[in-house]
């Protein structure tokens, strides 16, 4: 997954929001003109509209995933929809590789979502009369794919989603895990750029969704897609995202890092989120590294920057001097100190207690 560093250094975004408001309502648009941009979801509410998305403007760069999250209502689902343009923005811009497409037309959007776009939902929407290679195949029909080609096609995807030995199975005769991989596998089949997922993985019971979740991962770090996945879940958002964007009532409260979201919540809903958030098992090394002090005396230990602080903490707590942290490339890039360490995973508990 890209680095905060490589995220911010492209030039061009994939995905561009800028100032996306979705309201509902016979007076949306009159509503929204009037109020100059300054939306109140109440005000607008007692006028009869229901406000979906208030004044989004971010980014998603190539190989990003963006976690979008916040309970059900906070406008999440909504604010998906008007990137894909499932649903027409009451107002503002989106922008594809640099295309509007608030400025498409129908053949044009249909063009981009077939050849950019896979999309997954919380609803398998497999067809049962068609076996698993069918279903996979199918979008691959549907744009003309001979069905040699398509099957081939089809069948790569069976084994990238480890459903071998399955793929002439009916949808009725597969787990909920594995009908939401044919759902996975057919979305990826057309080799969509971008990749959309709403609540994949809500349907199904904590075990299966787990491994849906490892699985995700690793096909993440095969195909480095750019992707907008939706959930509502806060440690599903805190494994799977390079960035966390969190929603409450169509506004975007803070968008970052996982490590910064739970370092510096900003703003008080927020703060809920992260405060039962065991910081050990989410954050890692180079979030509670120290920079290289060159004059004081170093430990024998080693650590990556990239390791979990509860995988590798037993061993740095028991150190008397500053640890290193290396890169990937075991180049030293920062240094741990106890004293550090202990006030960011247990500083604000020390506060409260006393």
């Amino acid at each position: 997954m890209p680095t905060q560093e490589a995220v911010c250094s492209k030039e061009q975004a994939v995905i561009k929001c800028d100032s996306v408001y979705k309201i509902f309502g016979d007076n949306a648009k009159k509503m929204l003109q009037s109020s100059q941009g300054n939306v109140d979801a109440k005000t607008f509410q007692d006028a009869g509209c229901i406000v979906g998305v208030n004044n989004a403007s971010f980014e998603v760069y190539e190989g990003e995933l963006l976690v979008v999250m916040g309970l059900s209502g906070s406008g999440k689902s909504t604010l998906l929809r008007c990137i894909s343009r499932l649903s027409d923005a009451t107002s503002g811009s989106v922008f594809i590789d640099g295309q509007d497409i608030m400025a498409m037309n129908n053949k044009q959007l249909i063009e981009l979502r077939r050849n950019k776009m896979g999309m997954v939902f919380q609803s398998f929407a497999l067809l049962p009369h068609k076996t698993v290679l069918e279903n996979i195949a199918f979008p691959l029909q549907v744009k003309g794919v001979s069905t040699q080609d398509s099957i081939k096609k089809a069948m790569e995807m069976v084994e990238l989603v480890s459903l071998g030995g399955r793929e002439n199975y009916f949808p009725r005769q597969l787990s909920g895990g594995q009908q939401q991989r044919v759902g996975i596998a057919r979305s990826l089949a057309v080799e969509p750029d971008i990749w959309f997922l709403d609540e994949p993985f809500s349907a199904l019971d904590p075990l299966i969704r787990k491994e849906m979740q490892d699985e995700f991962l690793r096909l993440q770090s095969v195909l480095n897609k750019t992707i907008l996945f939706i959930t509502h879940d806060f440690d599903e958002a805190l494994r799977l995202a390079d960035r966390i964007a969190i929603m409450k009532d169509g506004v975007i409260e803070q968008l970052d890092t996982p490590a910064n979201i739970i370092l510096n919540p900003a703003t008080d809903y927020v703060h809920k989120f992260t405060e039962e958030v065991p910081r050990e098992k989410v954050l890692r090394i180079e979030s509670v590294m120290d920079p290289v002090d060159k004059t004081e005396e170093i430990s024998d230990l080693v650590v990556s920057k990239d390791a979990i602080i509860e995988t590798v903490a037993e061993a740095v707590l028991s150190q008397q001097k500053a640890v290193s942290v290396i890169d990937e490339n075991g180049e030293v890039v920062g240094a741990l100190h106890c004293s550090h360490v202990i006030n960011v995973l247990f500083g604000s508990s020390a506060q409260k207690a006393n």
